[in-house]
C-alpha cells in the first residue's frame, strides 16, 4: 500500500515516572514515524511501555523529552487548552474500559463529544446516529450503557471516536474486557474502518487481533525491538 503523508514524526521519545527517589524509565530514545492510511498494532509484554507509549503519540500525556510532530506541528509548543481542542477535533479514542457515562443513552454518549466542538444538537445527533449505524447499533440509540452488552458499549465508544472523522484512530486494548465473539466483531469492525481509509493505532495482548493490522511494532524495555509490515 502506498501511504500518502506522514502523521506523526517522533524523535528521541522518552518517559520517566519519580516516586519519591527512585525514577522508572518507561520509553527510552524512541524514533517513529505514522503514515496517513496505516493500521498500526503496537505489541509487547506486560510492562513494556505500549500504553505509555500510544498516550504519548495521541497527546494524553507528556513526554519527559524528545519531539512528538503531529500534522507538521510541534506539540511541545502547544498550550494545554490548545492541545485539548486539537484532540477533540482531530483524533479519536478507544479505551478498554469503554469510558461511557453511565446515565447517558448510546446517542447521548456520541452526541456529546460533537456539541463539545460548537455543533447543534441536531446536528451532533444526527452525526451520533450515523455513526451509531456504522457500527451496527442503529436499534440501540436510547440505550443506557448499563443496558449493552460489554460488545455493544464498545462498539458505541468506537462510534463515538469515529463521529467527527477523526484523522487517527487511537485504540488502548479494545478487547481486553471482551469476551472472543465481542473482540471478532470489534476488530472485524476495526479492519473494515480501515479499509475505508482510517488511520488507526492499536495496542493489543493478542497476537492473533496484531495480525490483522498492516503493522506490527513491538516494544520491549521502552524501545522499539521489530517493526515489521504484514
Amino acid at each position: 500500500m502506498k501511504y500518502k503523508n506522514k502523521l506523526i514524526e517522533v524523535r528521541g521519545l522518552t518517559k520517566s515516572f519519580k516516586n519519591g527517589d527512585k525514577e522508572t524509565h518507561v520509553l527510552k530514545g524512541i524514533d517513529f514515524t505514522v503514515e496517513e492510511g496505516e493500521f498500526i498494532a503496537i505489541i509487547g509484554r506486560s510492562g513494556a511501555g505500549k500504553s505509555t507509549f500510544l498516550y504519548q503519540l495521541s497527546l494524553l500525556d507528556e513526554p519527559t523529552s524528545g519531539e512528538i510532530i503531529v500534522f507538521g506541528t510541534d506539540t511541545h509548543a502547544m498550550t494545554p487548552d490548545e492541545k485539548t481542542m486539537f484532540r477533540l477535533n482531530q483524533l479519536g479514542y478507544v479505551f478498554q474500559d469503554y469510558a461511557l457515562l453511565p446515565d447517558l443513552t448510546a446517542e447521548e454518549n456520541v452526541a456529546l463529544p460533537l456539541m463539545m466542538q460548537g455543533k447543534s444538537k441536531m446536528v451532533a445527533y444526527t452525526e451520533a446516529h450515523t455513526a451509531l449505524e456504522r457500527v451496527g447499533l442503529g436499534h440501540r440509540f436510547t440505550n443506557l450503557p448499563g443496558q449493552l452488552s460489554g460488545g455493544e458499549q464498545q462498539r458505541v465508544s468506537v462510534a463515538r471516536a469515529l463521529a467527527h472523522k477523526p484523522q487517527i484512530l487511537f485504540a488502548d486494548e479494545p478487547t481486553a474486557n471482551l469476551d472472543n465473539e465481542s473482540s471478532r466483531t470489534v476488530m472485524e469492525l476495526f479492519e473494515e474502518i480501515h479499509a475505508q481509509g482510517q488511520t488507526i493505532i492499536m495496542v493489543t495482548h493478542e497476537e492473533e487481533y496484531s495480525m490483522l493490522a498492516k503493522r506490527v511494532v513491538k516494544l520491549d524495555d521502552g524501545r522499539v525491538i521489530s517493526d515489521k509490515r504484514n
